[in-house]
Order: C-alpha cells, then sequence, then structure tokens
C-alpha cells in the first residue's frame, strides 16, 4: 500500500486531502481483508472486493454504515491500488476492476440568491476594520472566480492580475487539485476590495507578525501567517450570521453560486467548466440542473396556460 501512495504522490501529485481520504480508505480494506483472513494478493477475489462493499454499506462493529457516496469513494481507492498491483507486476489478476461503486443519488448544487450573495460580502467589510478588509477581499475572491477555498487561501500576491489586459477585468492564478493551474478573469468589484485590502489591510497584518513567515501569501491571520482553509471557513460564517443569510453557507456554496449564475447569465457550459477547473464538463452540467428548474419555476408562474 505504500507504494501505491508513493505513486499517487510522485506520478500523480494527488493533494494531501486526497491522499489521506486513500491512506483512510485503502487501511480500512487492509483491515477487512486481516478480518476475514486473506494475507496475500492473489488470494483477493471479485467476491471479496464485493464483500467488503457490503460491509461498507451495512456497517460493522467499529464503523458506521457509510453512504453510496461515501463507499463509492472507498471502492474508487481499492481499485486503483488494484490496478496498481497488476500494472507493477505485484499480482496477476485485477480483482476488482468488475466491482462497480455505487451510484451516489444525485444532489443539485446549492446556489444563494444574489441577493443573499451581495449582503453576505456587505456584512464582511463591516466595519473597516484591517480584517474586514481582508474578509471582504477573501470573499470577493471565492465569488467572483469560483475559486475553491484552498486555491483562495493558497494564492500569493503575485498570483494577482497574471496577464492583465483590461482596465476592469484583471486575472488570477488559481491552483487546482493534482496542482493543474488556470486563469481566471477577476471582476472590478474583486479586484476594488483585493486592492483596499493591499493598501489599507495586508501591510498592517504583516507589521503585526509575531514571528511567522507570510511567504508572499496574499491573505493573512492576525499574527501575518497565511489564513489557514478552517479560518476561511469562519469568516464566511460570521459574514453569513451578520447578514443574517439563514441557509446553509459554505465556501463551496459561493462556488456553486458563481457557476449558477454564470449559467443564468448566459455563459456557456464549457465556458464555466474552464473558470471552474473541472476536468470533464459532465461535472459542471449538474449546474445546468439548476438553471432548468429555475426556468420551469419562472415558466411555471409567468405563462398563462402553465397550468390546467
Amino acid at each position: 500500500m505504500r507504494t501505491y501512495l508513493d505513486h499517487l504522490t510522485v506520478e500523480r501529485g494527488l493533494a494531501a486531502n486526497t491522499l489521506s481520504s486513500y491512506r483512510r480508505d485503502l487501511r480500512r480494506y487492509l483491515e477487512y481483508l486481516d478480518q476475514v483472513g486473506i494475507e496475500e494478493l492473489s488470494a483477493i477475489s471479485e467476491a471479496t472486493v464485493s464483500s467488503f462493499l457490503v460491509r461498507l454499506r451495512e456497517g460493522d462493529a467499529d464503523h458506521p454504515p457509510l453512504s453510496s457516496t461515501s463507499a463509492a469513494r472507498t471502492v474508487v481507492a481499492v481499485r486503483g491500488f488494484h490496478k496498481f498491483a497488476v500494472a507493477d507486476g505485484l499480482a496477476e489478476v485485477d480483482p476488482a476492476g468488475a466491482v462497480k461503486p455505487p451510484t451516489p443519488a444525485k444532489r443539485l448544487p446549492k446556489a444563494l440568491p444574489l441577493s443573499d450573495v451581495e449582503a453576505i460580502l456587505e456584512a464582511a467589510g463591516s466595519p473597516g476594520t484591517t480584517l474586514a478588509l481582508r474578509d471582504r477581499a477573501l470573499l470577493e475572491m471565492l465569488y467572483g472566480t469560483g475559486a475553491r477555498i484552498s486555491e483562495a487561501v493558497g494564492l500569493d500576491v503575485d498570483d494577482l492580475d497574471v496577464g492583465r489586459t483590461d482596465a476592469d477585468v484583471g486575472t488570477v492564478l488559481l491552483r487546482g487539485k493534482g496542482s493543474k493551474e488556470r486563469i481566471v478573469p477577476v471582476g472590478s468589484y474583486a479586484r476594488e476590495a483585493v486592492d483596499a485590502y493591499l493598501v489599507r489591510g495586508r501591510p498592517e497584518l504583516v507589521a503585526a507578525s509575531t514571528g511567522a513567515t507570510t511567504g508572499g501569501a496574499l491573505f493573512l491571520n492576525a499574527r501575518g501567517g497565511r489564513l489557514s482553509r478552517q479560518s476561511a471557513w469562519a469568516v464566511l460564517q460570521r459574514a453569513a450570521d451578520r447578514a443574517g443569510v439563514t441557509r446553509d453557507v459554505s465556501p463551496h456554496t459561493l462556488r456553486h453560486s458563481f457557476a449558477t449564475h454564470l449559467l443564468d447569465g448566459g455563459a456557456d457550459v464549457r465556458v464555466v467548466q474552464e473558470l471552474l477547473g473541472h476536468a470533464s464538463v459532465t461535472t459542471t452540467q449538474v449546474y445546468t440542473l439548476v438553471t432548468v428548474d429555475s426556468l420551469r419555476e419562472v415558466f411555471a408562474t409567468a405563462h398563462p396556460r402553465a397550468r390546467g
């Protein structure tokens, strides 16, 4: 298993969080193999892997039942492990190749109405303190670019306005999953918020540093170090509470809202795919279901013969 994880780290460049999930899933698989008395790869059959999937869904004394999504992720890790074992000459057959992960129930992304997004952004910038300038810039960047939270807190100052050619629309370099990079436009609202933070907020955070090294990080904490994902999440929660937004709000909610609002405004799904950094347009197309639902609601209320 260690060799496989090293392969994922070096050859495929998976993110630390993804590797942690693979490690946890494979550890559970090895525990199951130990429980059923299997010590060699050659002794694992398709029935073994299928029984493991059943155990995941049913749970046991040490583990609660997994949802179809979590079980599917674990099976994907197991399938990848066995495929690697065959390719690396550690096994002759792949017992997991025919075992299909359970199909997760399709859940539509939850997007916020524009009014809620605007209220959250306004609340983040009040009352204009150093940290409020940072918070407004962070949330404007999340909503204005559709960045993942890890991409936003991973930004350096030098990543801003890469190749800018227009006075109103700048760009930012985002580093996504698997170290893949993409350049995304940054609109005037986000640019103005970031500029205000860079001029009046970030220098004070650098000056207040308690020995932490910024390393060129864009978003800093109160001690001058790079802002963490957990702290960035808390920034959004506080802003939503102050704005009186009662819906469940997370950084990913702003990403969903970014995509949905673009499609509602007429953007092509493949353009949104590029902006979000999705490897496949299929991942992005789930947002089109949201816009279709919105069209249905408008049609049902506005068309004179929509209802009997």
